[in-house]
């Protein structure tokens, strides 16, 4: 009996944790929505601005464990060990399924580990949870042109392109893959 006492205050302790430090979901929608609104403009000149609260609002698991491994990922990431950033990510999506951004990063360790088919499959599933991923799509892109997909990757740019007109290299990008896929007639 106090084995069980003792497991149902671990399960309230980890739900009160859950509730106190999540984002409402409506709060995080609505201002992502604001954010995209102002980024779609092919115009917008504080496009890098937004770009940035988008990933910040994108990195917000609501969960302190959950962001702590993101960010530990991440920091590995950035000293070149993929492989302990892929057991960090691996580890995000196995406590937190739905936070996309956990599935984002970890296809990107794969891409840089050229493990390209987990990326792709990590990459859907991302996009699954949030379909205007334009960094999931961009990568996406990416992997595609490189295993000879043009008018895929074609197809995933023109996505990034609705979603963030102003992505870096991606003009250029959907520029040279119309020339390769639809000819050079263009």
């Amino acid at each position: 009996m106090g084995r069980i006492h003792k497991n149902f205050k671990c399960i309230v302790a980890a739900f009160l944790m859950s509730v106190m430090y999540s984002v409402p979901a409506g709060a995080q929608s609505d201002e992502l929505d604001r954010l995209f609104s102002e980024l779609a403009n092919p115009k917008q000149q504080g496009w890098k601005v937004i770009e940035e609260s988008i990933w910040r609002e994108w990195s917000k698991s609501g969960s302190a464990a959950m962001d702590l491994l993101l960010q530990r990922g991440r920091k590995a990431m950035e000293a070149g060990e993929t492989d302990i950033a892929i057991e960090h990510f691996t580890a995000l999506v196995d406590h937190a399924p739905d936070f996309a951004e956990g599935w984002n990063a970890r296809a990107t360790a794969y891409f840089s580990a050229g493990l390209y088919g987990p990326s792709i499959q990590d990459i859907r599933t991302t996009l699954d949870l949030n379909p205007r991923h334009f960094g999931a799509l961009s990568g996406l892109g990416i992997i595609l042109d490189e295993l000879g997909y043009e008018e895929e990757a074609l197809n995933a740019y023109r996505e990034v392109k609705k979603l963030h007109p102003n992505r870096p290299n991606v003009d250029d990008a959907i520029e040279r893959l119309e020339k390769q896929v639809l000819g050079s007639t263009l």
